[in-house]
C-alpha cells in the first residue's frame, strides 16, 4: 500500500512538469496543447530570437562565474572546519547555511539596500557575487560530507614524507573528495541558473537573465516559447542531476 501511495505521490509531482513537454509542441500562437500538429517552431523561435539567445547566454555566464566563486569560497570553508574541528567550526558551518535558510525575499531586500551603496545595482559583477554567496551552502554540505569519509592518516602520511601542506591539499585532499567538490558544483550552478528573486531585486535592464526574461513573458503575454525554454531548463537540470548521482555511486563504489 505504501507503494502505491509514493508512486501516485511522485505522479502527482511530476504531472504539471510533464505537460509542458506537449505545450511547447503546439502549432498554436498562444499556450495550448496541440490542435492540429506538433511543431518545433517555438524552439527554433528560441535559438533564433536575441532576446532569448541573450537571456541564455547571460543565465550560462553567470551561474559559471558564481559557481566557480561559490566553489573555491566553499571548498576553503569546510577545509577549514575540517581542520580545526572545534566547536567553533559548527557554528560556522551554521552560519554558511544562512543563505539557504533564510527567505529569499528577506535577502534580496538586503542585498539591494547594500549593493545600492557599492554601485552594484545592475550588474554582472553583483548578480555573480549575489548567486555566489548563495551557493557556498550548498558546496559546504557537499565537501564536508566528503572530508567525513576521509582518512586522515593519509594527510599524515603525506606530510611524514615531507610533503607541504600546499602539496598535499593538492594531491591528497583534493582529488579525494573530488566528488564531493563536483557535487556541490551541480547544484550551485542549478541554483543560479533557475534564481529569479534576487534578479528582480538587484538587476533591471543591462542583466536579463532567462527565468527574469520567463518572467517578463509571463507578465506581458502567454508565448508559448517559454514551454520550450522550461523543457530546456528541465531537461538541463534532470542532465545534471543525473550526473551527479553517478558521481556518488563512483564514491560509494
Amino acid at each position: 500500500m505504501s507503494a502505491w501511495v509514493s508512486w501516485a505521490t511522485v505522479l502527482y509531482l511530476l504531472l504539471p512538469i510533464t505537460i509542458i513537454l506537449p505545450v511547447s509542441l503546439t502549432d498554436q500562437r498562444f499556450l495550448s496543447l496541440p490542435y492540429e500538429a506538433l511543431s518545433l517552431q517555438h524552439y527554433a523561435r528560441l535559438l533564433t530570437t536575441p532576446a532569448w539567445t541573450d537571456a541564455i547566454g547571460q543565465s550560462a555566464l553567470i551561474a559559471s562565474a558564481s559557481t566557480l566563486v561559490a566553489v573555491v569560497l566553499g571548498t576553503a570553508c569546510a577545509i577549514g572546519c575540517w581542520r580545526l574541528s572545534r566547536r567553533s567550526t559548527e557554528l560556522v558551518r551554521a552560519l554558511m547555511l544562512l543563505p539557504i535558510i533564510i527567505p529569499s525575499i528577506a535577502y534580496a531586500v538586503g542585498l539591494y539596500r547594500y549593493f545600492a551603496r557599492l554601485g552594484l545595482l545592475d550588474s554582472f559583477t553583483g548578480v555573480v557575487v549575489a548567486h555566489g554567496v548563495t551557493g557556498i551552502p550548498y558546496v559546504v554540505i557537499t565537501v564536508s560530507t566528503a572530508l567525513a569519509a576521509f582518512d586522515p592518516r593519509l594527510e599524515s602520511a603525506a606530510r611524514g614524507m615531507g610533503a607541504t601542506l600546499a602539496q598535499t591539499l593538492r594531491w591528497v585532499i583534493l582529488p579525494r573528495i573530488m566528488p564531493g567538490i563536483v557535487s556541490g558544483a551541480i547544484f550551485a550552478f542549478i541554483h543560479s541558473w533557475d534564481e529569479l528573486v534576487v534578479v528582480l531585486f538587484i538587476a533591471s535592464r543591462r542583466v536579463f537573465t532567462l527565468p527574469r526574461k520567463i518572467w517578463d513573458g509571463i507578465n506581458e503575454n502567454l508565448d508559448p516559447a517559454m514551454a520550450a525554454v522550461a523543457v530546456l531548463l528541465v531537461g538541463m537540470t534532470v542532465l545534471l542531476l543525473l550526473l551527479d548521482l553517478a558521481l556518488r555511486r563512483q564514491r560509494a563504489d
